[in-house]
């Protein structure tokens, strides 16, 4: 049990040279208003160096819940401004550089590590500790922060100070981490949301949630290029392949056209099945003729990937993938639609319609890429004029357009 002079010691410094009083105060106040973990780690990095804490480097490694990423790490330096942040893949927990660290010893079994290299390295050294030693430190500790989740993350610190940490300065640590563990508790949680909502929303979408526009009829008007994208013959592919083949054909389409898409400005709103409803917006890209230009170029490169993708399933005896693009754009209702208490962030309007029925209509044609002569007139690429077209529910025919270098490859 710690005792009252010992409680002194840890606030005010007592013959220790530091105290944690300031920097708790600046949690207290300042501190916990920060949103962005690195402009947090750097002010408190810089408090603990103007309090004299024998500190080189401060680690704060955050769980979070990605289909891309195992967790964010951020990494004060004393003598560097920028804070370092990391983001390590999954997987990474089978890395030599993790296996058997100070880290997953502190993870696995929830208590802090403390590795003191005063006295040199020991023989069978972890490649960490190896590293670290090379740059001169001389304390390493590793303090597991279980979070109400019962979630495992960690705080590290590094000391260079010839004599390493004393017994009175990992008191001061370990009592600093008790005001820290709520705070890094919060960056934990929203990184999580956030990366939640930017997987299964969109991040503008996701932004606008976090917002709070999350009633039933919250919206606003918006101008944007739209695009509507099916893939070719997917009730064939689902009744020949396997599940596992069909799932692995059907990322593969997504991910192609996801990335085209987010190079260019633009933001997936929803899977449906096979297809794909993805806006640019005006307000994001700068002008509607520069959202329906974005459109236009992430459709040339997403069939110029597919065209790689198809020689690489070719090599694997696989079936080529193709798909079917419309074009639009106009004036669109985008916000929330749905019961009380189940909604869907979306677009909503006739142009939507249209584009539906536009993509619908490159299967009739054999075109695979179709354009509404509203968009034709925003983007600067020479078209071909194919013609007026009915099309079911709207009351006027699209007229319809192809780029001219289509007609010309057909």
């Amino acid at each position: 049990m710690t005792s009252n002079q010992d409680w002194q010691d840890i606030l005010w410094g007592g013959h220790t040279g530091w105290s944690i009083t300031e920097t708790l105060n600046w949690l207290l106040t300042t501190g916990r208003t920060l949103t962005d973990p690195a402009v947090f780690l750097k002010e408190l990095g810089d408090k603990l160096t103007k309090a004299h804490a024998k500190v080189a480097r401060i680690r704060i490694t955050l769980n979070t819940i990605d289909p891309e990423i195992r967790a964010s790490v951020y990494t004060w330096w004393r003598d560097r401004d920028e804070i370092d942040v990391f983001t390590p893949p999954h997987g990474i927990e089978n890395t030599p550089s993790y296996k058997g660290s100070p880290i997953e010893e502190a993870r696995s079994n929830c208590r802090i590590v403390h590795h003191r290299l005063t006295d040199g390295l020991p023989e069978d050294a972890h490649i960490v500790l190896q590293e670290l030693y090379s740059q001169g430190i001389t304390d390493y500790v590793v303090f597991p922060i279980q979070f109400t989740d019962n979630t495992v993350s960690t705080f590290i610190i590094a000391s260079d100070d010839p004599k390493g940490l004393s017994k009175s300065d990992l008191n001061k640590w370990e009592a600093l981490l008790l005001y820290l563990l709520p705070v890094l508790e919060v960056f934990s949680a929203r990184n999580t949301i956030r990366s939640l909502l930017n997987t299964y929303v969109g991040p503008s979408t996701g932004q606008k949630i976090l917002k709070g526009i999350i009633k039933r009829g919250d919206s606003e008007l918006i101008e944007c290029a739209l695009w509507y994208s099916d893939l070719r013959n997917f009730t064939v592919l689902t009744e020949s392949l396997s599940t596992e083949t069909m799932l692995q054909l059907l990322n593969a389409y997504f991910e192609v056209v996801t990335n085209a898409v987010t190079q260019r400005g633009g933001e997936v709103l929803r899977f449906i099945g096979d297809a794909m409803l993805i806006v640019f917006t005006a307000d994001e890209l700068g002008s509607i003729k520069q959202a329906c230009q974005a459109a236009l170029q992430a459709a040339i490169d997403a069939y110029t990937q597919l065209q790689i993708l198809n020689k690489e399933l070719s090599a694997e005896n696989m079936p080529q993938l193709s798909f079917g693009i419309g074009l639009n754009e106009g004036k669109v209702i985008y916000g929330n639609v749905g019961s009380l208490s189940r909604l869907d962030f979306t677009v909503m309007g006739p142009a939507v319609n249209r584009t539906a029925r536009l993509e619908a209509l490159t299967k009739k044609l054999s075109v695979d890429l179709l354009l509404t002569e509203e968009f034709a007139h925003y983007i600067s690429e020479p078209t071909h004029y194919l013609g007026s077209f009915t099309v079911r529910g709207v009351p006027e025919p699209l007229q319809v357009h192809t780029l001219q270098q289509c007609t010309q490859n057909k």
